[in-house]
């Protein structure tokens, strides 16, 4: 994020040779001969095949002990089923849950490996980790395309160590995916291929509705660019884009991948009667969060995300402290280069755009929306420690090392269990306690929440070997509990869990306004302890188990002979159909 200027005429002196610039700085970085005469761009020095194949070994072997996990939250309740639906019935529109008009080329994806090679949690997440691979790939080649090969180097190992790029690259979500065919876009468009960016554009736009964000944003940019170029702000749009048929037609570029997505929700309207999913959905991640209080919250949520989030200050900070104090490193009288400010410029646009979309829409503030966004913030930085530090190396592996940390470690604030290796805690905790739940009480009707209540009903989601009756609760907070309580005649078993990470009470914890803002703005509740959740409901803990924050409980009740109806809170079924997926 090293502060830039508008170059000048008179470019540093080259060493040529075989038709390519050397710098004499660093003659491993390779420059064509025309980004002297304007273009800030570089060509790639590594074959796609080669660079793809290396990273996909790379992270293979990082996730080998986490590849047959049974299948976490999101990917339980919606991601999974609407790809099983389109193997077993080749619809588009899944049926086993509800549709949330996501766009269908991540689950088409998986169908086409689960057709090819079999169904099961090693298959999926190996084809995930093969999208995990070419977005690192894209990454490699946007920042060697705007920086040079070691930062490239540097950037994409930080990405993907990174915890939440990390834990989500073997996961069955969407987000993963649309980043990287937008940074394959993104590549595309600092090189002025117009016809590569339409099409990357639109892979990442039907791979996730969101990725329109990063074109649309361009586009305006681009707009704004055909009217300054005689200004003097015309240093902050790429040279040699000073024609207008040449702005019209990148303009064309960022708002034709918009073509594929409307046919996609024009298709989900026909075929649903609803455009941006069902009305639940749509309530809950765009009609619920039009509050100025709560975009200003998860706006500094957002920022946070791409800034500080799990050791991502370590970068950030040590980023800005080498602008601050530290001049760039010479050689022979010669700088090492920046990122050009108009390069940086587009990353900046792309970086506004999620942060402020994602702070006014989505109800949940994950920070895997933010996929697309924080890697740029990783090649800014790092190119910043390339430029100015000597010992740029040892800081990037301390950074490395800093972020593999957070895998592990959770932190003293709230996190989805998702961005780390939370997520196997909490597996492997509802794999024991739903194994031993199905083994106690293979007929028993069961007291739970989502995600465990799709969990002991869908048995190829991995934790159990048959469906178990379920009666489901929003939650284990106490008025859900006492809720419950009042009918426990309708199930004979409980089984409680945590449904978030708590790290404790904080001191902005004691702060009334806070709490109250996060509970109206964020979902947020307290889950009962699993013995103050057995007292209530008057039963006995037959099976516990704790890891890192997280916890889980069987709790057996007292036979109750007088059967009651059940309340509007209460659900008995088998399998659910509800819009969780975000």
């Amino acid at each position: 994020m090293d502060r830039g200027e508008v170059p000048a005429v008179t470019r540093q002196p080259r060493l040529i040779r075989s038709g390519k610039f050397f710098s004499a700085l660093d003659r491993k970085e390779i420059l064509q001969d025309k980004s002297d005469r304007g273009s800030h761009v570089r060509r790639p020095d590594t074959h796609p095949a080669v660079l793809f194949a290396s990273i996909f070994v790379f992270i293979f072997l990082l996730h080998a002990p986490l590849l047959q996990l049974p299948y976490f939250w999101d990917e339980a309740g919606y991601y999974i089923p609407a790809a099983r639906d389109m193997l077993l019935t080749g619809s588009l529109i899944p049926h086993s849950t509800v549709s949330n008009a996501h766009p269908p080329l991540v689950m088409a994806w998986l169908a086409f490996w689960w057709k090819v090679v079999g169904f099961a949690p090693l298959v999926t997440r190996t084809a995930m980790l093969v999208l995990a691979a070419l977005s690192l790939a894209g990454l490699f080649r946007l920042a060697e395309r705007v920086a040079n090969t070691n930062v490239a180097i540097a950037s994409t190992l930080c990405t993907a160590l990174y915890p939440v790029f990390f834990a989500q690259s073997s996961l069955a979500h969407v987000d993963l995916a649309a980043a990287g065919l937008t940074f394959w876009a993104l590549s595309a468009y600092v090189e002025d291929q117009s016809g590569a960016t339409v099409v990357w554009f639109s892979l990442a736009a039907v791979a996730k509705e969101t990725a329109i964000l990063a074109p649309l944003c361009l586009a305006v940019w681009e707009i704004v660019g055909m009217f300054a170029r005689r200004s003097s702000l015309r240093g902050l749009w790429m040279d040699g884009r000073d024609s207008k048929a040449g702005s019209i037609r990148r303009i064309a570029s960022l708002l034709l991948p918009a073509l594929p997505l409307a046919l996609w929700y024009a298709y989900h309207y026909a075929r649903t009667g609803y455009v941006f999913g069902n009305p639940e959905f749509f309530r809950y991640n765009v009609a619920a969060t039009l509050s100025p209080t709560r975009f200003f919250l998860a706006l500094a949520m957002r920022l946070w995300q791409i800034l500080g989030y799990l050791h991502l200050w370590v970068l950030t900070l040590a980023m800005l402290v080498a602008i601050w104090l530290l001049p760039p490193q010479r050689h022979s009288g010669i700088e090492r280069g920046r990122i050009r400010f108009p390069l940086q410029m587009v990353f900046y646009v792309v970086i506004f755009a999620y942060v402020v979309a994602m702070a006014l829409i989505g109800g949940a503030v994950l920070a895997r929306y933010m996929l697309p966004a924080v890697p740029l913030v990783i090649i800014l930085s790092v190119s910043t420690l390339w430029r100015r530090l000597s010992f740029w190396r040892t800081a990037v592996a301390f950074v490395a090392l800093g972020f593999v940390a957070a895998w592990f470690w959770n932190p003293h604030y709230g996190f989805s269990p998702e961005d780390n290796l939370a997520y196997r805690d909490y597996v492997l905790l509802h794999e024991d306690g739903e194994r031993f739940l199905e083994a106690r009480y293979p007929m028993a009707r069961v007291l739970t929440a989502w995600p465990a209540s799709d969990e002991i009903a869908r048995p190829w989601l991995g934790y159990t070997t048959r469906p178990m009756r379920v009666v489901r609760i929003e939650d284990f907070s106490l008025d859900q509990v006492l809720s419950a309580a009042e009918f426990r005649s309708n199930y004979e078993v409980a089984l409680v869990f945590s449904t978030k990470y708590e790290p404790g009470p904080k001191p902005w914890d004691r702060w009334r306004s806070w709490t109250e803002w996060k509970t109206r703005y964020f979902g947020f509740h307290r889950d009962l302890p699993a013995a103050a959740a057995a007292q209530i409901l008057g039963g006995r803990i037959v099976f516990s188990e704790e890891k890192q924050g997280q916890w889980i409980a069987v709790i057996e009740l007292e036979r109750i002979e007088q059967a009651r109806t059940l309340p509007s809170g209460l659900q008995l079924h088998s399998p659910v159909l509800q819009p969780t997926a975000r």
